[in-house]
């Protein structure tokens, strides 16, 4: 089962990008026409649209996308912010360190927290 339906519920959908352009957000009907709104990265979708949880989940979409992080099973992935938050248990620290790599390059990942993760 990939990071993306056992973290989220989530099939791959088919346009999904680890590091998508944003979509533009809608005015509000009052907003002035020169005003310009701007999502912030950690918020950006798989697709570009607005999410919550935007970040963790095109991280988690990175860690579907690399074979050597596709079947670890005991790690989960959450967002504070910009701060991607990875819990749980790895193998080694090589694979942590290739995750946190991973979770660096998604834009809008300011930095990653490991301090819930045990090795071995």
């Amino acid at each position: 089962m990939g990071w993306l339906k056992r973290l989220f519920g989530l099939e791959k959908p088919q346009n999904a990008q680890v590091n998508p352009a944003p979509q533009a957000v809608p005015q509000a009907a009052t907003a002035a026409p020169t005003a310009t709104q701007s999502m912030p990265p950690e918020r950006i979708g798989l697709n570009g649209e607005y999410d919550q949880s935007g970040l963790a989940k095109r991280v988690a979409l990175a860690f579907d996308q690399d074979q050597q992080l596709d079947d670890i099973d005991t790690l989960w992935v959450a967002q504070t912010g910009g701060t991607v938050v990875l819990k749980g248990k790895v193998p080694s620290q090589e694979i942590l360190n290739k995750m946190v790599s991973v979770a660096r390059a998604v834009n809008g990942a300011t930095e990653v927290d490991t301090a819930q993760v045990q090795i071995g």
